[in-house]
């Protein structure tokens, strides 16, 4: 294992742990999870049904599964991060885009490197059966992270470190070599439930259990249809994902920078303004973001959330003055929207999903 993590770290890993397969004891609670529709319109969960909770099933032969975690939180950050982005939160002319999102697309960085991981560790032991994952199969993730020692599942569902807190991605390796497993981790977040309390649209509906239908990151990235009305006056300026239970949370005082420079935030990610997305066209959209996370939800869900994010301004709800003392803003917002209104790029099937929320988001104007 020394060679192993030795190996990891210079891949840009910050820790490695091995599981076993026996995920039984986690079935109930998935099986319950989509029993109550919780996964919303991610129907490939249900598909896959307990496949997930089953690894020798997904990579028949697998006996053991090597996990790993990578940080992400941009080297460029100042120290009190925190503040930084809940003052982004407050700011009538900004747009919040979740902190893992605003450099290279996390799939493609650690799935080529657990790949060279599994490349290296086949010099070692000769030939072995293998496959590699991040976030892009049916996989209990943070399950299988937890049990190797990784670190424990937090009352909002991702997995906590105390040398690192939540800001990191996970990854796997299934194996089918019986590598000797690594000692699981306690839980540590005793009575706190800053998670629980802080969440905008009150997603984390119990101690590690959240309705996806509810969350912000789900709403914005993973929902392809209208956003329920009831829902959008709580998403503030968040355009894609929502960090509000990371940020609050005690053990990302501990957070670790990414030694990894993929996770640079790109310039256009740089304290973006809402309106200055908005004028995206979609060639200007696939053109910035490619290699971003962001490139997977579509132009047409994008200026969808962006809508959303300025009638929430527009309305008042985002800033500690609102529009009172910029009059101007309010007047550019409502130009920009009715200016879509009379002449809107051809979206084709979902030129009528952004419309409905351009006409909601300038119904918001007080």
């Amino acid at each position: 294992m020394a060679t192993l993590r030795q190996w990891a770290a210079e891949l840009g890993f910050s820790q490695i742990g091995v599981a076993g397969v026996d995920l039984s004891s986690a079935e109930p609670g998935l099986l319950d999870w989509l029993a109550r529709g919780f996964h919303g319109d991610m129907h490939y969960m249900a598909a896959h049904g307990l496949k997930r909770a089953r690894p020798a099933e997904l990579v028949p032969g697998t006996v053991r599964v090597i996990t790993a975690r990578m940080d992400y939180l941009p080297a460029a950050l100042p120290d009190g991060w925190q503040k930084v982005e809940w003052a982004r939160l407050d700011q009538a002319d900004a747009a919040a885009v979740s902190l893992y999102a605003r450099g290279r697309d996390y799939h493609k960085v650690l799935r080529s490197r657990l790949q060279k991981l599994a490349d290296q560790l086949e010099t070692l032991l000769g030939p072995f059966g293998h496959r590699v994952f991040t976030d892009s199969a049916p996989v209990l993730e943070v399950e299988l992270a937890s049990r190797s020692g990784l670190g424990w599942r937090g009352k909002h569902t991702l997995l906590l470190s105390r040398e690192a807190g939540s800001t990191f991605f996970l990854g796997e390796i299934y194996v089918d070599v019986p590598l000797p497993e690594t000692a699981p981790e306690t839980a540590h977040c005793g009575s706190c439930s800053a998670c629980i309390d802080i969440c905008p649209t009150q997603a984390i509906v119990g101690e590690g259990l959240v309705d996806a239908r509810r969350c912000i990151s789900y709403l914005t990235i993973e929902h392809a249809g209208p956003i329920p009305i009831a829902l959008r006056p709580l998403m503030g300026n968040r355009i894609y994902g929502c960090d509000d239970c990371q940020l609050i949370c005690p053990w990302n005082k501990f957070a670790q920078r990414a030694t990894v420079l993929d996770f640079d935030v790109r310039s256009s990610m740089h304290n973006p303004a809402l309106l200055d997305l908005w004028r995206w066209d979609e060639a200007t959209f696939l053109r910035i973001t490619e290699g971003s996370p962001i490139r997977r939800i579509g132009f047409a869900r994008w200026q969808r959330n962006l809508a959303v994010a300025m009638g929430n301004v527009l309305a008042g709800r985002v800033g500690t003055d609102a529009l009172g003392g910029n009059p101007a803003l309010r007047e550019r917002l409502v130009h920009a929207l009715q200016d879509w209104q009379a002449a809107p790029p051809d979206l084709g099937d979902d030129q009528a999903l952004v419309a409905e929320h351009v006409n909601w988001a300038l119904g918001q104007s007080v």
